[in-house]
């Protein structure tokens, strides 16, 4: 018989993950002995604050992350076809949104080997839930390109878009890049368009706000590098 693969999602940031995983993924990690995961040190502490403290060693990890080949993920799929359950995890809590594990949930697909998703805590949910925008019709878009000309001109393209069909756009940034793209919001949004500032979310120093991009201008925020999600709405 094929492995199944887990879709396994970790916490947002440090902490205890009994706070917010479900049992469900306590359950299943028990017994999984092979994991693909983004950041193998990042993986073990999780795995080992979840319950396999002492049972680390015994455990096979492989990585997947922006650098890994394809036909590296392509490979991972024998150890399912040999049998084997893999549990994938990923750094942004949800493996495969936003994530390069998404290309072995292809490869699983195509094998025909059955996804388990678990359920876990999503930074783009959840800061769409808190932002009080429009949460029946709403876009991920992701991340904007790195040149602030082209940057700029991908906000004010995505604010005639919420305009238009009064659609919330979600956002995510590399956290050092964190504050240019609130000052290009700031200088490029319109005043009265509606902006969330979603910052560490789940962790004790968590920040989530709502304001006017006008709003924003007279009293603007340092994000630093925390991870964070922008939300907005024109």
């Amino acid at each position: 018989m094929k492995g199944r693969l887990f879709l396994i999602p970790s916490p947002l940031g440090e902490g205890d993950p009994h706070e917010v995983l479900s049992g469900g993924v306590f359950s299943c990690i028990g017994h999984i002995r092979t994991y693909v995961v983004e950041e193998v040190r990042t993986a073990r502490r999780f795995l080992s604050a979840a319950g396999l403290k002492g049972e680390i060693d015994g455990l096979t990890f492989y990585e997947l992350n922006e650098h890994t080949a394809a036909v590296d993920a392509a490979g991972y799929v024998r150890l399912m076809e040999e049998g084997q359950d893999v549990g994938l995890i990923s750094e942004a809590g949800l493996p495969a949104v936003a994530d390069p594990g998404s290309i072995l949930v292809a490869e699983a697909h195509r094998h025909d080997i059955e996804v388990v998703p678990l359920v876990g805590p999503s930074s783009l949910m959840m800061a769409l839930m808190s932002s009080g925008l429009n949460g029946q019709s709403f876009a991920f878009t992701g991340y904007l390109p790195v040149k602030p000309a082209e940057r700029r001109a991908r906000l004010a393209e995505l604010e005639r878009t919420s305009r238009r069909g009064r659609q919330t756009q979600i956002i995510i940034e590399t956290p050092y890049r964190n504050d240019s793209l609130l000052a290009d919001m700031l200088s490029v949004l319109s005043g009265q368009t509606r902006l969330t500032v979603a910052a560490n979310i789940t962790q004790p120093d968590a920040f989530i706000r709502t304001r006017t991009v006008e709003e924003w201008r007279e009293k603007p925020v340092a994000i630093g590098k925390r991870p964070c999600v922008f939300v907005m709405l024109a």
